[in-house]
């Protein structure tokens, strides 16, 4: 039996009931999954750009620092070797890429699965149109009082004007639906889906399954 949806306007006004797609909600929440892929898009977001320079990086040190006999000290070959200040770093960081990417079909399940649970939460709400005639932060924030939501995850496809209204609000993000994201979805206590980025997360997750 497909799950029933509320379609509402950006006022809050309710303007009836239609069936969610079942390739959307028709997941039980799969713990392991979700965790997987927030652990992959933290590993991804990692610039891996710390270095030190090794011992053949650093300048200077060509000549030995003292001669090999009669001075009672350890014989050296050069003041740049690790265990002198101002040497060179031993197995110290280099560039590194830290990203890894899951399976399409985990990451597919993974965001249906938080998706299931926002609706059950009642935190997922189905907007009709979500179209601004230009960017206007106060009609985000009032759009956000109407449907009585503080922080929000707010989704639509190609709406620059909307992108530019919500930027501003530290408690608001929009994206495209083509770019909804589990991490994003966590992170925000409500999501504003509106019906036409609904049908676009659909194909979406019919092509990736």
């Amino acid at each position: 039996m497909a799950a029933l949806g509320k379609k509402i306007t950006k006022d809050g006004k309710s303007v009836g009931s239609f069936d969610l797609p079942k390739a959307i909600f028709d997941e039980a929440l799969m713990d392991h999954l979700v965790y997987d892929y927030v652990l992959s898009y933290l590993a991804s977001q990692r610039q891996g750009t710390a270095k030190v320079k090794g011992r053949s990086e650093v300048s200077g040190g060509g000549k030995k620092p003292y001669r090999q006999k009669g001075t009672g000290n350890a014989r050296q070959g050069s003041s740049r070797a690790p265990n002198h200040v101002g040497g060179g770093v031993v197995f110290g960081p280099n560039p590194r890429s830290y990203k890894y990417s899951l399976p399409k079909k985990m990451r597919a399940r993974a965001l249906r699965s938080v998706l299931n649970q926002k609706m059950k939460e009642e935190k997922l709400f189905i907007i009709d149109d979500l179209a601004f005639d230009k960017p206007d932060t106060k009609l985000v924030a009032s759009m956000m009082k109407n449907l009585d939501v503080k922080k929000a995850l707010i989704v639509d496809q190609n709406n620059k004007n909307l992108y530019l209204s919500a930027r501003n609000l530290k408690s608001a993000k929009y994206v495209e639906s083509q770019s909804l994201n589990v991490f994003d979805i966590l992170k925000y206590d409500n999501l504003l889906l509106s019906t036409a980025g609904l049908r676009v997360v659909e194909e979406r997750l019919t092509h990736e399954d």
